[in-house]
């Protein structure tokens, strides 16, 4: 007998009687019979058990069917007959021809296999003309056999001749089947198509494969598929989630996310979205609570991103237009109700299978309660279908989101819903944190101009600007800070900080270091004993704090300051920097002046010094103090920053806010991430005319002299309305130096913005006011200068201290405004 894969065929002629009338070989390697055993014997002599009924019941009868047959050693052999009539004159029947094959070998089990199998198989000629198809085949074209024999595949599924997905650059299926014939290399794809008439797509995975001769001609393509659409949607739905959770929340901007939402379901998913939120979200502010929703009256909220498949249709970038829903319309409803909605054209029970799988999504076990609902009005919306989802985070709701298809004519399932609210749910929660941290870096923001000087005082020292510009929209509020302090003896003080951080923390913090700084200002420290105090108040201020781990710090520790002060008088200018840059100094003639100090550690290490520096500088300088946000980014370096600086500062600008202005447009990125402050000042020298010393020697006697002294002085200057009291200050103050201080003892008089008095001796010992007895017939002397100036103190020099007083002069004004903060 033949291998059992190649098993033979018998072929038997059968007379009209029901007898053998003839047998070929393959009969005798089949049954083991030969001619000379069959013919002329009954045909049912061949049969292992009974004749079936009716077998041959005539000559003409179809004896096509499996039968079992009895091998000539005497086992069985399952067979199957295939028989053909057999013609003779006059179109008389002269019997049949029956076809004898195994049924468990090949061919007859692989016809069976294949026309069985629920995949989809088909057979084409070079030319692609049907060949052959199974019965799933000819379920999913919705063809027979017999009508597609012979025809062309581009003819009997034209839909076949375009791809589904323009935009995705596919090749139509058919041509993918051209491809493999003409190459007769095979091909494993996904295709999506949509069958003729039908309105759903199906994704199917196919294989297609060369069908060669004996010589590897190509003779036939042949190709096979099965319906995997809710394997293939499901992938989609992921795709499109792994997407959002990149896509959405990149930033901290409520518009924003609104748009990545948008943006990420558009066209994947849906053919249009829109996300309507709250003003109070817009912001920053808490959203508004139920009640006031569901009153049953219409919501108006803002349009904050509507995102298109179709072009020129999207709301075009800036603020959020209102949009009004009315009482009882579904996005209302789904508001007030916290559920979402779904709406389509036509019921989801006609049509046939749904797209993502089928009957699936038809099935009302799979749909939430209420859903979908089947409104027919959409379409003169130009839609197909609609989800509504309210946008909710942490329990409270934000605005509502709405996923529209229009030219699809796929409905929506319910496993569509579970992805709109998958992506809601993601978008509300980036939403929210972008509406909390609004609210934060506002507040923030508002503390930090709080603190910040509103207006710099007026004085003659220097004449000053500012500008101040926060971090971009992506970052916090910083603690950078500057201050402007006049000082006694017509000086003033010029001061720049940063603190450690971002956010409220870094703004209070920034606040107390500068409130610190004031106080010790006005005790009229040297630079370098100011930070050593203001070093010795961080570390309270940690010590205060108590933090709750041992690595957490404040935000003070590390923070940065330079103090400067100037003297209009000496022209000289005094400085010291706890690990600031330090400031940059332009001569009149454009020359870069050198500071030659050493910075200081930063604030809150403490146990280290700090060093001062003094240079002395020609009248028209220009000073810049800066913090390091305005110099350094990811892009540039310290050193090329402070270049860049130094270029922008050497044009001539009209005015020093103009300069400041430049040099903030011409630093700054777009995007910043620290924000930056800036200090200009350009020095004034004080006309010697108006500063007047005298010597006095410690005697009494000198003590009218001095009183005389000074009453010339101020009639000289035209202040003849303070020589009263100008006399009556000098007469108490030298009197004082005289008893209780130590020579040398100088007297001197500077008319500024003030006329200010003072008196210096060797003596470090402060004078205090106190509150003399009735009959104490002294201790009254600095009440009386207190209360008969403005301003009185006392400053500690290098060899000695100076008692000061200044008495305010008529229309002189005392401060000018600064710009608005970020601006």
């Amino acid at each position: 007998m033949a291998d059992d894969q190649d098993a033979p065929t018998a072929v038997v002629v059968v007379d009209p009687d029901g007898r053998v009338g003839g047998w070929s070989e393959g009969g005798c390697q089949l049954l083991g019979w030969t001619a000379e055993d069959t013919v002329g014997r009954p045909l049912t002599d061949l049969l292992a058990g009974p004749a079936p009924p009716g077998f041959p019941a005539s000559h003409d009868a179809d004896l096509s069917g499996p039968i079992a047959l009895r091998h000539q050693d005497g086992h069985t052999v399952d067979a199957v007959l295939t028989t053909q009539p057999l013609g003779g004159p006059h179109g008389r029947v002269q019997g049949q021809v029956v076809t004898v094959q195994r049924w468990d070998r090949r061919p007859v089990i692989a016809d069976r296999a294949f026309e069985q199998c629920p995949f989809a198989l088909g057979v084409y000629d070079p030319e692609l003309r049907f060949l052959w198809i199974n019965a799933s085949s000819g379920r999913v074209i919705a063809h027979s056999e017999a009508q597609v024999l012979g025809k062309k595949y581009r003819e009997v599924l034209p839909e076949f001749d375009r791809s589904l997905f323009p935009e995705r650059d596919d090749k139509p299926y058919t041509d993918q089947l051209a491809e493999v014939a003409r190459t007769g290399e095979p091909a494993r794809l996904i295709t999506v198509f949509r069958p003729l008439g039908s309105n759903y797509a199906n994704a199917w995975a196919t294989s297609i494969w060369p069908v060669r001769d004996a010589e590897g001609k190509v003779r036939a393509v042949a190709n096979w598929g099965f319906d995997m659409s809710a394997e293939y949607w499901a992938r989609q739905r992921l795709l499109i989630l792994n997407e959002a959770s990149s896509g959405i929340g990149r930033t901290l901007d409520v518009i924003g996310t609104a748009r990545e939402l948008a943006t990420t379901s558009v066209p994947g998913f849906t053919d249009l979205v829109t996300v309507d939120l709250f003003d109070e979200v817009l912001r920053g502010e808490e959203p508004p609570s139920p009640p006031t929703i569901s009153r049953g009256e219409p919501l108006t909220l803002s349009r904050a991103a509507r995102h298109s498949a179709t072009k020129g249709t999207d709301r075009p970038a800036g603020p959020a237009v209102p949009v009004t829903h009315a009482a009882g319309s579904v996005a209302a409803v789904c508001m007030a109700t916290g559920r979402s909605t779904v709406e389509l054209a036509v019921d989801p029970g006609v049509g046939g299978e749904w797209a993502f799988g089928p009957g699936l999504a038809a099935d009302p076990a799979h749909w939430p309660p209420g859903n979908p609902v089947v409104d027919k009005a959409i379409t003169a919306e130009g839609l197909t279908g609609r989800i509504t989802v309210p946008l909710r985070a942490r329990g409270a709701l934000l605005g509502v989101v709405t996923f529209s298809r229009l030219d699809r004519p796929e409905s929506f399932t319910a496993d569509d819903l579970i992805l709109a609210e998958q992506l809601t749910a993601k978008a509300a929660v980036a939403i929210d944190n972008a509406r909390r941290y609004a609210h934060q870096s506002a507040t923030a923001l508002t503390l930090q101009r709080s603190l910040l000087p509103q207006r710099l005082p007026c004085q003659e020292a220097v004449e000053v600007a500012s500008h101040y510009l926060p971090a971009g929209t992506d970052a916090e509020v910083g603690g950078d800070w500057f201050d402007v302090i006049p000082l006694s003896g017509a000086r003033v003080a010029l001061i720049v900080g940063d603190v450690v951080g971002h956010g409220l923390h870094a703004s209070a913090s920034m606040g107390r270091l500068r409130t610190a700084v004031r106080t010790l200002a006005d005790v009229d420290l040297p630079p370098d004993e100011l930070l050593t105090h203001l070093d010795d108040l961080v570390l309270h201020f940690a010590s205060d704090l108590q933090p709750t781990s041992h690595f957490q710090t404040t935000a003070e520790t590390g923070a940065t300051c330079l103090y400067s002060v100037y003297d209009p008088v000496s022209r000289r200018l005094t400085l010291a920097s706890a690990g600031h840059p330090l400031p940059l100094v332009i001569a009149p003639d454009g020359t870069r002046t050198p500071v030659s100090a050493q910075p200081g550690p930063p604030l809150g290490i403490g146990g280290l010094p700090f060093e001062a520096a003094e240079l002395e500088l020609p009248e028209g300088s220009l000073l810049a103090l800066y913090t390091d946000g305005l110099v350094e980014n990811r892009e540039r370096d310290v050193d090329q920053g402070i270049a860049e600086l130094l270029g922008v500062l050497d044009h001539a600008a009209p005015s020093l806010d103009t300069l400041c202005d430049t040099v903030m447009e011409a630093l700054l990125p777009e995007h910043r991430t620290d924000d930056a402050a800036l200090l200009l000042a350009r020095t004034r020298a004080l006309d010697p005319q108006h500063v007047a010393d005298w010597d006095v020697d410690p005697d009494f006697a000198e003590v009218s002299r001095a009183r005389q002294f000074a009453s010339d002085k101020v009639a000289a200057w035209g202040l003849e309305e303070t020589t009263f009291i100008t006399e009556l200050v000098v007469s108490e103050l030298v009197t004082n130096a005289i008893r209780y201080g130590e020579p040398p003892i100088k007297l001197r008089l500077i008319r500024d913005t003030a006329l200010i008095c003072e008196v210096s001796d060797s003596s470090s010992t402060a004078p205090h006011l106190r509150r003399a007895r009735a009959f104490d017939e002294g201790g009254r002397g600095l009440l009386l200068v207190a209360q008969l100036t403005q301003g009185w103190g006392t400053r500690h020099t290098p060899h000695g201290k100076t008692i000061w007083c200044a008495q305010s002069l008529a229309h002189t004004p005392t401060e000018t405004p600064t710009p608005p903060l970020g601006e």
